[in-house]
Formats: structure tokens, sequence, C-alpha cells
């Protein structure tokens, strides 16, 4: 339902009326950008419709894949079946790869899981549909592979996404342009990556499966890749532009002559056109813009923005940086000051002071101050040192925990509590949680009643992480348990008014001057960008609802454990001395069930408070060899309206 939102940006490359060869110049696989997936997903379903539409002579053959990556796209193609803009009666459906051992009926299995995302959907012919099969007895899987390799060669369209190393299909590093259709050993960490459609049990989940081969993909006579999420970015970047590398397999690719790459914003936040698009061609430069690219160039060249020579931006690129904006001396000036007044060690405003150059100002105060949490620590691993200033400078601070984040405990967690209520002599209950837990079936939701007290645990550490920056847990934190992501599993419901008018009585009640909202919109499963998308429909539902409180009302976006804003972009840095980030790290500890067995870890297995400090620092030490002050760490945010 409703709107979709995108994050701005002030300045950057002028691509109209670039020509394409210019546009693409770094990339050896011309890379279209959209704003995020979706539109992204309508330009392939524009090319998927047209081809099908426009092939007159025997079968359409349209090779696929599956996973998280294609939804959108599956889901526009469907839009359009029902709609009459295109039949699949004369298309042949090649699935790149399959789990081995596997049987089509499992839940989790790569040929159930297409044909409820997509083939059940729409009136393609059942033998023109071709998976690997996963039940090919292993004494027969030569001679099936390579059958399947023959089939599978040729395809008119192939259209598939990457890993986050640059995986295609379950072709890993090593694999070569020689290899074709066979069965391959999972490493641990697609393995572990796997097993979220496994409820979490990598001893459940397979080590072995089928896929067709780099050879057999550069027989296509098309190929679109896809990549969405920042978690993809540096395989983007090594895809695109670097060499062809058997450690990546998909840049093996470059070697077809019809490839195109479809990315979101995020996905493409590495390529030179994103990182320094004046590389590329001519630029918009606003104040933002200017401020990035003199960032960049400090970083070019080891120097702090007030050593920055005029001979420094003529040789990296940035005379017209100096053509359109003026002398190299006051541009550092400038950006200096520009950056030096995102600092502040007042992230709700101090009282009493001259606020014309702080990001936040003075009056009102104290405020009321909302943040909104997608998942039940997202608040103090995202922004846990704000937090603590926030709450010490007086501001009346209460966090609105979006969902509950039930599937991210483990059932041991739910055991050992239950174990320990039970030696305490509070419940008699281990033995029916643990039948419950041995009920579970692989690839099926969750037994509610189980998921009821994990998201119990959840809501509990919380309210002890509340309660360690000394704030009331039961009038300052809010579970509002949004219906989108109650499903019982990764995949989650479609995000509706009701998860909209959950928020919106929220913030009728508390009417708050700031809101802090997650601007993380590659969290793995998508959880924070509906979370995001839904507090932000709220919000301009009031709006259009007459509360005319709203236009005081400031939204702040702060970001995860995976990704740091750019100080390009950057609205407001908040400093943390030493001992608010151990204040910090001990209420990210208070999350007990997400410590040491993270759940959706993504690429990097170190806990997230690990992740949190390293980013927070780095942080810090980028503002100091700028030549700003130096911090133990720094959280920043960048403001929405």
């Amino acid at each position: 339902m409703g709107k979709h939102f995108t994050l701005p940006y002030d300045g950057g490359l002028i691509e109209k009326n670039l020509p394409a060869g210019i546009l693409h110049t770094y990339e050896k696989i011309w890379t279209h950008v959209y704003p995020e997936s979706r539109p992204a997903s309508y330009a392939i379903a524009d090319v998927i419709v047209d081809a099908i539409n426009a092939h007159k002579d025997g079968l359409f053959r349209l090779g696929l894949t599956t996973g998280s990556t294609p939804t959108s796209l599956y889901n526009e193609l469907t839009r359009r079946y029902e709609a009459g803009k295109v039949s699949f009666k004369n298309v042949e459906v090649v699935s790149i790869d399959e789990y081995y051992p596997s049987s089509k009926e499992e839940a989790q299995s790569r040929n159930n899981r297409l044909h409820k995302a997509l083939l059940d959907k729409v009136d393609i012919l059942k033998e023109n549909i071709h998976i690997p099969d996963g039940s090919v007895p292993a004494e027969q899987l030569t001679d099936y592979c390579t059958r399947f390799d023959e089939l599978a060669r040729g395809v008119d369209l192939l259209v598939i996404g990457i890993g986050e190393q640059g995986q295609v299909g379950f072709n890993e590093a090593g694999s070569n342009t020689k290899t074709r259709t066979r069965v391959v050993r999972l490493s641990y960490g697609s393995r572990k990556r796997q097993s979220a459609n496994f409820n979490h049990d990598i001893s459940a989940t397979p080590d072995k499966a089928i896929t067709i081969g780099i050879s057999t993909m550069l027989s296509a006579k098309k190929i679109i890749l896809m990549a969405w999420g920042e978690d993809k970015a540096a395989a983007v970047k090594a895809i695109t532009e670097g060499p062809q590398d058997t450690d990546c397999p998909a840049s093996l690719l470059q070697q077809h002559d019809h490839i195109s790459f479809y990315v979101d914003e995020t996905a493409a936040s590495l390529l030179t056109r994103s990182v320094a698009p004046w590389l590329v061609g001519p630029c918009d430069w606003t104040p933002k813009f200017v401020r990035k690219a003199v960032v960049w160039l400090c970083q070019v060249t080891g120097k702090p923005i007030l050593k920055l020579t005029e001979k420094d931006y003529l040789n990296n690129g940035l005379s017209q940086l100096l053509e359109e904006v003026g002398a190299f001396d006051k541009i550092n000036i400038d950006v200096f000051n520009d950056l030096q007044h995102t600092i502040t060690g007042w992230p709700g405003g101090k009282p009493n002071a001259d606020d014309s150059t702080r990001p936040v100002s003075a009056e009102p105060y104290p405020k009321t101050v909302l943040i909104f949490s997608p998942h039940p620590d997202d608040d103090v691993i995202s922004m846990g040192g704000t937090f603590i200033r926030l709450a010490k400078q007086g501001h009346d601070v209460h966090v609105a925990y979006e969902t509950s984040g039930n599937v991210a405990v483990h059932d041991d967690v739910v055991l050992q509590h239950m174990d320990c209520a039970y030696q305490l002599g509070f419940a008699d209950k281990f033995d029916e949680v643990k039948k419950l837990v041995e009920s579970k079936v692989p690839g099926q939701p969750e037994p509610r009643a189980l998921l009821e007290m994990k998201g119990a645990i959840r809501r509990s550490e919380a309210r002890g992480a509340v309660r360690s920056f000394g704030l009331n847990d039961n009038t300052n934190a809010h579970f509002l348990n949004l219906p989108f992501y109650e499903s019982g599993g990764i995949k989650k419901n479609p995000r509706t008014q009701a998860d909209v008018d959950i928020i919106k009585d929220l913030i009728k009640k508390l009417k708050p001057h700031m809101i802090f909202m997650a601007g993380d919109l590659a969290d793995p499963h998508g959880t924070h960008r509906v979370c995001t998308e839904a507090a932000l429909e709220a919000m301009e539902q009031l709006k259009e609802e007459g509360n005319a409180w709203l236009s005081e009302t400031h939204v702040w976006l702060y970001r995860g454990a995976w990704m740091e804003w750019e100080l390009g972009r950057v609205d407001m840095a908040v400093p943390l001395s030493p001992e608010e980030v151990v204040m910090k790290r001990h209420a990210i500890f208070r999350h007990l069930s997400q410590k040491d067995i993270v759940p959706f870890p993504g690429e990097d297995p170190r806990e997230f408070w690990q992740r949190a400090e390293e980013r927070t620092s780095n942080t810090a030490k980028l503002y100091d060899q700028l030549g700003m002050a130096e911090y133990q760490a720094i959280e920043v945010f960048l403001k929405l309206y």
C-alpha cells in the first residue's frame, strides 16, 4: 500500500543529455541506477514484457532466479499478467539452481519458491517449466547435469541477482568461465545466509546445490543482473568496474556483449559515478555536494581541509569545481566551517544559546523526542550515544519499537529463559515449550505461542536498555507490534493502513518536536525500509488531516550497524565521550538474545556492538583527519525535513 519514499540528494552528476558512453565511462557492464529497487524492478519488467510480446517464433526462453532480490520484479510481472499486458503461454522458464538434496514439495526449495513467487500466478504451461531437480539420485547426477546444461543454454534472456561476494547462482569464488551445470559444495558463508530459509538451523541447511555454470550463463543471448542494498555495494563495484576475477564470479560476465546491470542507489554507492561523479561529467555544485567533493579530496590526498592547495584540486579532477564555485582557499574555509557546524554535543538544541549555526534550534526546551526503532535494539545500536545525551539533557525521550523482532530469537534462548523460570519455581512449562520448539517445520511459520515468547524476551531486553538510560520503561517505551511483521517467518506481510494507523496514534498522542527514524534502507530483510515508509506515510496523512503542529516537527535519519552516512550528506554529528561509548555498549548488551549468535549477521560475523563502535570511531577519525577536533566516537544524522 501507500507511497514509496526515497532519500533526498543534494547536487550531483547532471545526467540529463549526458551521452551514455560518458555516463558509463568507468563501467565494464553498463549499469542503470534507480532510487530504489521497485522502479528498477519495473524497468526490468518492461524489458521482459516487451521481449515476450515481440517474440514471434516458438517459445521465448527466459532464465530466472529465486531469492529476495527478484521479489518486486515477480510481483510486477504478476500484476502485468493480471492486467492483460503479457501472457506466459509461449514462455519457457529455466531456473538456474536448486538445493541438493531437496524435493520440489519442500517449502524452502527453490522450485517451490519460484512457483509461489511467480509461476503459479501466471498462465505458463507446466511442460515449459524447467527447474533443477534436487531429488535426482547421486549416481545419476552427472548425466542429469549434462542434460540440464544443454537445456539451459542459449536462453533469450537471463535475469539473475548477485551475492554479497559476487556469487551468481551458486557459483562461488573459484568458479571460472568453463563451468557448466554441476553440483557444488556451498561455503559456510553461503550456508549461513541460506539458513534463513531453514529456521536459522545451519545443520538443516543443505551443503550442496545444483547450479548452472558461468559458461552456461554466457551462452544466453541477453543477461540482466540485479542488486539492491548497500550490502551489495562492494560486489557491484567489483563486478562493474573491477577486473575479471574468479574470486568474484559475476565479474566474469563482463565478457558478454549484451549484458546490463540494474541497481538501486545504495547498491551503486561505491561506483565511481557515485563516489566521485565529477570524474564522469558535469555536476550541480550545491554546498553539500561541494562538501562531498572536498571530503573526497582530503581522503585522496591525505590532507586536512585547510591544507588543500589549488594543485590538489587540479590534479584530482576538480578543476570544474574551481571554475564554477571559486577560489580554492575560499572553498576550503567554507567547507571547514560548514562541516564544523554539523558538530553538536546538544542533539536536542542547547537552551539559552545562539543557535544560528547549530543543527538544532534552542527552543523549545525541553523537547519531546520520539525515536522509531524498527527492531528492539536499533535505537541503541544506531544512536545509543545520542539517546543518552537527549535523556541526560532533560528532554522527554520516547522510543517506539515498531516490530517485535521475534523471529530473530533462537529457540535455545527461549528454552534458557523457561529453564530459569522453572528453576525459580515460577513456571513448570519447560517440557511444553521444548515440544513446541521440536514441532517446528523448516520453511513454515513458527508456532504463534513460541513467537509470543520470543517477542516477550525482546521486549524485556528493550525495557532494560531504556532503564539503563534513566527512563521509565513503562511510560517511555512503546511496543507497536506492527502487523506487517507478524508473519511468523522471514518473509513479511505487505504494509497496510493498519500499520500506518498505529504509528499515527502514537505521534498524535506525543506531538514530538523531533523524530528519529532509520535511514538504513539496506536492512537484509527490508524491515527498516517498511518501518520508515510506514512512519513517513503516517506523517503525511497527519499533515493532510490538518495537524498544523507537525510543521514544527523535524525528522532525522540515522543508520544502523551496516553502513554510515557519507559526510557530504550529514546534517548533525553528535560526539560521544569514552564514558558514553561504554554506556551505549552496555545498553546493547541488554539485548542478550542478539549477543554472540546474531541470526542475521550479513557478511560481517561480528556482534552489533563491535560494528557500531567501529563505525562511530571511524567517523570520529574522519572528522579528525579533516582538521576538526578529535573525539572518541561520533554518531551522524541526516535531516529529512
